[in-house]
């Protein structure tokens, strides 16, 4: 029993379910009581409902003659809004309550019903709640608003899009007045952080269900055998590869439906093709966000009508689409975060009391250390801690554009102090604002006009560049065009794949050589959206296509990593025996079988059998072979990118030679051209700039990082992003005509 339910909408629960979720029993009374809540249960608890539940009980109690909308209900995703109106039908239907789906793609006959017969329950994202705020007679219909639920939250919380969220929502209670904030997650690794970032300083209840949810998750390192060969032959890859797929098809044939989880597109692309290559018969289809939305809804349905036993996915498929039930879960090489293994497996056995089953399938030591780790950090609840962004300065234009829509003139402090009061804005120097208005105010055509006689700000008098700057930018999701490479040297053309606008406005020009699905190639050409290009014969020199971000593995994960290599080597050197390791470490890490466990550490039995030290949380080890330095550092990726960026800038500055630098989790490494220096020269300069980094005090690295990181492609493409959404660079610019070293030099000091 929950007390001050709507009789009906508890009468309508019991008929559907049955009894309440502890989730729903530890939430309901305080929704109920008008609290602000935020609720972390794991998927398939029940904590949407606990949610809608208490929101449609208001709604019921206030009677058919309070008109506009009571509640609105946001979710990261369009297709999430569209299984969340599925979900909300039935109760509407019952209970004689308006429910209606609003974002990109609502037609316009919907729009305008919407605004003559404004619903009582509104499912729509941040982006179109951007575009709502600035509506006449939505914001009228408004005026009722009682409840606001933000499904996902820690998809939005740590993002760009989320500090906008963060702003919309005080606009929206200075519009409409006050209205109680509802969160809903699977995954917070710090729950007060998102509490504050969802209601700023005001009183939120974070509640951490406890439902004693069940993983079954296995790590398998699969061994190619002799049949591997011949599969290997006949899809045209390597033995290693095909013993994994091998392995996953014999794990899938066991499952009625199965989500098989990738890290990028290419590789959901990649794995599809060998397996339909294997057998065209396999009834698998493909997921992932490059794909046009009627190839998403026609998987998402066959897979829900039985079609399809299985979808090859990425984190399209994360967030809770729905695609029907899952009985098993596949994750291809590590998920790299904890929080990605609990969204995905999550996936499978989603009911309450139901095992959601799992195997993570990796691709050598690395990885299959890295996932027994992570899989133990979930089994403890050990999440990565949800970071909130600091003042991200193109989404404070976009929302003070927004703020002018809604009253033309504000004073310098009234802004700052609007601001403040949502949390990502909440430590804003007031310099920073007044260097945006002053961007603002001083380009041409104004985004605004400053007057220094009140110290105000005022939307500008050239008001059609002022509106189309703000709906071009209603969204904080980079945006960024691909090119098409053609190989032309078959005599005709042949796509091969894609590259980012990004890599092309840097590196494409002819005679550049680049590896894209395994092979090397040289660009040709250049023309319209296409990158032309033939076949390298010579792969010196090649530099590695990059597709979006890699998913950052933690420094905590990298760490526990380097904890398990010094054991195995002390445990070594002290004698033991390595099957006694092995038993002492699948003590920690039941996740995978022993042999597996034995097969992840033979590189470190290896180098302590040779007499060489090995590379762990504790121990920072330097390798040099020809050309190439590689500095092992166990030290994670945003943090060994960094530090690659700033010890191949000091590197350079000593040598005077460009080096290339490539790095992941655990290492970073260098390479100087063919000759120029002799294994004992680049060890000895790679022991002094290692010095000169642990030198260094805090401010003079971050002045290094900053020069180092300011020539690499990923800061160009960042600042391409934020140049876009900052009116910097026009929407439609063709970046492969202008180099990016030059827009970065037109930027610099802006």
């Amino acid at each position: 029993m929950v007390e001050g339910l709507h009789p009906l909408v508890e009468k309508l629960f019991r008929e559907r379910f049955g009894q309440f979720t502890p989730p729903q029993l530890a939430a309901m009374p305080k929704i109920l009581a008008g609290e602000n809540v935020l609720l972390i249960a794991p998927t398939g608890s029940g904590k949407t409902e606990a949610a809608l539940i208490p929101v449609l009980s208001g709604i019921v109690g206030m009677g058919r003659g309070k008109k506009g909308i009571k509640a609105l209900y946001i979710t990261p995703l369009r297709a999430l809004n569209r299984d969340m109106l599925e979900r909300i039908s039935w109760w509407s239907a019952r209970l004689d309550i308006r429910v209606a789906v609003r974002h990109g793609d609502t037609s316009d006959l919907e729009r305008e019903g919407q605004s003559r017969l404004p619903p009582d329950l509104l499912i729509t994202t941040p982006e179109t709640l951007q575009a709502i705020l600035t509506g006449k007679v939505l914001m009228a219909a408004m005026a009722s608003l009682r409840w606001v639920v933000v499904d996902e939250v820690h998809e939005l919380a740590s993002s760009k899009r989320g500090a906008q969220l963060a702003v919309a929502l005080e606009r929206l209670r200075a519009a409409v007045g006050d209205f109680q904030v509802i969160g809903l997650s699977a995954t917070v690794g710090t729950p007060e952080e998102v509490g504050k970032y969802l209601v700023g300083s005001r009183q939120i209840s974070v509640i951490r269900a406890d439902t004693d949810k069940r993983y079954d998750i296995k790590v398998a390192y699969p061994i190619p055998g002799p049949e591997d060969e011949e599969l290997a032959s006949k899809l045209f890859t390597l033995p290693d590869v095909a013993a994994r797929l091998r392995f996953m098809r014999e794990i899938m044939e066991t499952a009625s439906t199965v989500l098989l989880f990738t890290n990028t597109r290419s590789v959901a692309e990649t794995l599809t093709n060998r397996f339909r290559m294997w057998d065209q018969a396999l009834p698998i289809g493909v997921h992932h966000g490059s794909l046009a939305r009627s190839s998403r809804l026609g998987v998402e349905k066959a897979m829900k009508e039985g079609s399809l036993r299985g979808i090859i996915c990425t984190s399209s498929l994360e967030l809770g689409i729905d695609v029907g039930s899952v009985d098993l879960v596949i994750q291809y090489n590590s998920p790299r975060q904890v929080t990605r293994l609990v969204q995905r497996v999550g996936r499978a056995g989603h009911s309450l009391g139901a095992v959601s089953r799992g195997y993570v399938v990796t691709m050598d030591e690395d990885d299959t250390l890295e996932a027994v780790v992570i899989t133990r950090r979930l089994m403890h609840g050990e999440l990565e801690p949800v970071r909130v962004l600091d003042a991200p300065l193109d989404v404070l234009m976009h929302q003070l554009a927004g703020l002018l829509i809604w009253r033309r003139k504000w004073k310098i402090k009234d802004v700052l102090d609007f601001l403040r009061a949502s949390y990502p804005f909440k430590d804003l120097k007031e310099e920073d604002l007044r260097a945006v208005v002053d961007y603002m105010s001083t380009r041409r055509p104004r985004l605004a006009y400053y007057s220094s006689s009140d110290d105000s700000v005022v939307k500008p008098a050239n008001r059609s560049a002022f509106y189309s700057y703000y709906f071009d930018n209603l969204s904080m999701i980079p945006e960024e065009k691909q090119y098409l490479v053609v190989d032309e040297s078959g005599g005709k053309e042949e796509p091969v794949g894609v590259l980012d606008e990004a890599f092309v406005g840097e590196n494409g020009v002819p005679g550049v050589k680049f590896v894209e699905v395994g092979s090397v190639w040289e660009i040709t050409q250049v023309y319209n959206d296409k990158v032309y290009v033939k076949k390298a014969s010579d792969p010196l020199g090649a530099i590695p296509s990059w597709e979006g971000e890699e998913i950052p593995v933690p420094q905590e994960i990298a760490q526990e990593v380097g904890y398990i290599r010094r054991a195995v080597e002390e445990g070594i050197k002290n004698g033991k025996k390595l099957e006694a390791i092995v038993d002492e470490l699948s003590r920690i890490y039941p996740y995978a079988e022993k042999d597996v466990l034995m097969r992840a550490v033979s590189d470190v039995v290896d180098q302590v059998a040779q007499g060489l030290p090995v590379a762990t949380d504790r121990r920072v080890l330097v390798e040099v072979w020809k050309d190439y330095a590689v500095i092992h550092t166990h030290a994670g990726l945003l943090e060994n990118r960094c530090l690659a960026r700033g010890f191949a800038y000091l590197f350079s500055k000593r040598t005077g030679l460009t080096v290339q630098v490539a790095q992941d989790a655990y290492r970073w490494a260098i390479r100087a051209p063919e000759g120029a220096l002799e294994p004992e020269e680049t060890l000895k300069m790679c022991k002094d700039v290692i010095r000169d980094l642990a030198g260094l005090e805090k401010a003079p690295f971050m002045d290094l990082a900053k020069d180092a990181l300011a020539s690499t492609g990923l800061y160009k493409r960042r600042l391409v992003n934020a140049g876009r959404k900052m009116a910097a660079i026009a929407k439609d610019a063709d970046l492969s005509s202008v180099g990016l070293d030059e827009i970065v030099a037109q930027l610099k000091g802006t």
